[in-house]
């Protein structure tokens, strides 16, 4: 194995899903200048998620969808207009 490739920086980073407000903390090299108290009581960085294994349609079974920027919105909207002028 090569020497100095792996980054020396791993801590415990708090990754939160913000569809559900599922969380789960893991070690991680992300940045975040958000931190979070854990369960445990000590403080960690929050790397917020648009979307996590208990959201994704995969994972859930479910034709959820998650939107938290109006991208799906927009898309219908768009969507419709071409439906509209091939009539």
């Amino acid at each position: 194995m090569r020497k100095d490739i792996h980054p020396e920086n791993y801590r415990y980073v708090v990754f939160k899903d913000m569809s559900n407000d599922y969380s789960f903390i893991t070690r991680s090299t992300a940045t975040s200048k958000e931190t979070i108290k854990w369960e445990d009581g000590k403080e960690y960085p929050l790397v917020k998620l648009e979307i996590s294994h208990t959201s994704h349609p995969f994972y859930t079974g479910k034709q959820q969808l998650v939107d938290t920027a109006g991208r799906v919105d927009k898309f219908r909207t768009k969507y419709q207009k071409h439906l509209k002028k091939d009539k």
